[in-house]
């Protein structure tokens, strides 16, 4: 177990990486996605990824798998797709899949451990992703987005700049709207890069190792409940569930370990309530959480 100076450090060590990476990636991906909505028509986006038809589901599925976001990094997108009004099904279901699955991932998946897991945990992580956006559209949660967040935060120079009347430039008018999202989740950001780091500090591997055992009855169910709370990316989580699992870890708990932590997060949450009501966070940690169970326990039977 970490001596308390050694978890401050490792709290305040992980609090300086997240803060770094998390706002240089939110920045460098609402860039890109204000660049594409400006060569890309909203009209575009919204029939490509339309919840009218079951081809929008995959292809949100499809786009999930080869975007290497990390469950926070999925959220300027979701902004973008919101605002280009893709279907609220759709979307759902690529803010699930988005974290999950991307090539590197499978490819770690297939390396630590073998083909025919990697290729388990893709099609558990794309199937429950496609039924669990098409459940939620079916029974009404699109009505649980804030208003707000279907709306561009607007300059008050109305597309000028404020010392004239010359017109802005394109390329410094998506900077600003970047900048202007940024700053409305910036509270959020911080409190749960703060929680996450002070988790990851201060909670030893032994103790997640020592309660999702092989002997515990509820170890799958706990591994994927002790996932959320740590922001481990995917990419990190995979090696860490292998050192666990030599820890004595059962296996279908790491596989839920490896979907709870890597699907959601509290930082993940916390900035989401910038974007949806409680009833529909609630939903989204219930899908990551059933995800992961029901892959755990079918991965002890097949495994």
């Amino acid at each position: 177990m970490n001596l308390p100076l050694e978890a401050v450090e490792q709290t305040l060590g992980m609090f300086a990486f997240l803060a770094i990476e998390l706002t240089l990636l939110f920045l460098l991906i609402s860039y890109l996605v204000g660049v594409l909505q400006h060569y890309i028509p909203a009209s575009k986006i919204k029939s490509i990824l339309s919840s009218k038809n079951g081809k929008g589901y995959v292809t949100a599925a499809l786009l999930g798998a080869i975007t290497p976001f990390c469950s926070c990094s999925t959220i300027p997108f979701l902004k973008g797709l919101l605002r280009a009004n893709a279907g609220f099904g759709t979307m759902m279901v690529f803010l699930f899949a988005s974290p999950l699955l991307n090539p590197i991932i499978i490819g770690l998946f297939a390396v630590t451990f073998s083909v025919k897991v990697a290729t388990f945990y893709f099609a558990i992580a794309m199937g429950v992703s496609i039924v669990a956006g098409f459940l939620l559209e079916k029974f009404g949660f699109e009505s649980a987005i804030k208003p707000e967040a279907l709306v561009e935060a607007k300059s008050s120079c109305c597309g000028t700049s404020c010392c004239n009347s010359k017109p802005v430039n394109k390329w410094l008018q998506i900077w600003r709207s970047t900048w202007r999202d940024f700053k409305s989740v910036l509270p959020y950001l911080i409190g749960g890069i703060a929680i996450g780091s002070i988790i990851y500090g201060f909670v030893p591997t032994e103790f997640i190792a020592n309660f999702a055992s092989d002997d515990n009855p509820l170890a799958i169910p706990v591994a994927a409940v002790i996932g959320i709370p740590l922001y481990v990316r995917a990419e990190a989580v995979i090696p860490l569930s292998a050192a666990l699992a030599a820890k004595g870890m059962g296996l279908g708990a790491v596989m839920a370990l490896i979907i709870g932590s890597a699907g959601a997060s509290l930082t993940e949450v916390i900035l989401l309530k910038s974007i949806f009501r409680n009833k529909l966070i609630a939903a989204f940690l219930l899908v990551i959480i059933t995800m992961a169970i029901t892959a755990g326990f079918t991965y002890s039977l097949l495994f």
